[in-house]
């Protein structure tokens, strides 16, 4: 056989064939969004994921408000495996606290961690892993009826740890210390660029500010550059309780670089919450394909 034939059948062979890992040529972020997607960033992989927000909140029932500025961060690292992944994620807020209870307003000024989080995520299910995504060469119509199978998602389990600091004006009287964190994140990806993410959360378990959360987040790619989502967060517990939501864009400056920008908001006005997000991501990439 001709070496340039051996060359086509090994091209044709390689194009039909998946290498199965987390790692992706360009960066997977999880901004602007709050959801973390089911999969990994890839062995040797270290992704900064960070941005500032503006926020404005008033309560009309309490009669106060709030203005600030704060920092939102992950840092995320695959380790090892290609299903496994450590990180780090946090939102440090500085703010004016408002009273306009009296006649004169009182004002506070407040700062510290809304949350600091250290855990560990694993893909515990993959359907993509031995799906044959190369279209049927002898029928039309099967290439062109909905993919059932796409309704069964990845699915990955999250273990960490929160750090709340003494007299925290941004978490429930007396929380402080160290208390476990659970998630249940799950992905689909849809034919035409829709991707769609749930997490369940169980956050400060055995604590008196035992949250219970849901995020849902859909993605949609108008191209290579850009993409659009929306999201729905809901939060319960004893200390508080919300459904916020937020939609924004995101912008890929180069394969390792990802721009973004949201805005959250709620239907409430007990606090009535607005933020603004902006900021970006970026990919240290020590990936090597193994053989």
């Amino acid at each position: 056989m001709k070496k340039p034939l051996l060359i086509l059948i090994a091209l044709i062979f390689l194009s039909n064939s998946k290498i199965f890992s987390q790692y992706t040529e360009i960066i997977n972020s999880n901004r602007p969004g709050s959801s973390q997607s089911a999969f990994s960033v890839g062995s040797n992989v270290i992704q900064l994921e960070t941005g500032m927000f503006l926020l404005n909140q008033e309560h009309e029932l309490l009669e106060n408000e709030v203005k600030g500025v704060g920092l939102n961060f992950m840092v995320r690292y695959g380790l090892l495996l290609e299903e496994l992944e450590l990180n780090i994620n946090g939102i440090y807020q500085n703010d004016k606290f408002t009273d306009m209870r009296s006649t004169i307003d009182s004002e506070y000024n407040r700062s510290n961690f809304k949350k600091l989080k250290f855990g560990a995520k694993y893909l515990v299910y993959d359907p993509y892993k031995n799906k044959d995504d190369s279209p049927n060469l002898y029928s039309y119509w099967a290439n062109q009826k909905f993919d059932w199978s796409s309704l069964i998602p990845a699915v990955s389990v999250y273990a960490g740890i929160n750090i709340d600091f003494k007299n925290n004006p941004f978490t429930a009287p007396g929380i402080e210390g160290v208390s476990p964190s659970f998630m249940i994140a799950t992905q689909n990806n849809f034919e035409n660029n829709f991707v769609l993410i749930t997490n369940l959360i169980l956050d400060r378990i055995g604590t008196d500010q035992n949250d219970f959360e849901y995020i849902v987040t859909l993605t949609y790619a108008f191209n290579q550059n850009w993409v659009s989502f929306i999201e729905t967060h809901g939060i319960s517990s004893d200390f508080y309780a919300d459904n916020l939501l937020e939609f924004g864009a995101a912008y890929l400056f180069n394969k390792n670089f990802q721009l973004d920008s949201s805005l959250i908001f709620n239907f409430k006005d007990t606090p009535k919450i607005f933020y603004f997000n902006f900021g970006a991501s970026y990919r240290f990439d020590f990936h090597e394909d193994k053989e």
